[in-house]
């Protein structure tokens, strides 16, 4: 089963690299607001049972994917076509 993981700062929290990407979107004529930058991991686990896969994951998340401190993560789930 594949997994995305996306993870980014929460509400909150200084994202120095977000701060910079608006900036630099308004200095080209952008309109925004509030620009956060994260990340996405893909995953494939060897399980194609998806509550398996999803407490995999998680586990994962919050062992070394993201600092559950000051990240969140959502992960969506596939079966491999």
């Amino acid at each position: 089963m594949r997994a995305t993981v996306l993870v980014r700062p929460k509400p909150g929290i200084l994202d120095p690299q977000g701060q910079a990407v608006e900036s630099s979107l308004r200095h080209l004529g952008f309109a925004v607001n509030d620009t956060r930058v994260g990340r996405v991991v893909d995953i494939e686990v060897e399980t194609d049972d998806g509550e398996e896969a999803r407490v995999q994951i998680e586990r994962m998340c919050e062992q070394l994917l993201a600092n559950p401190l000051i990240e969140s993560y959502e992960i969506e789930l596939r079966r491999e076509a």
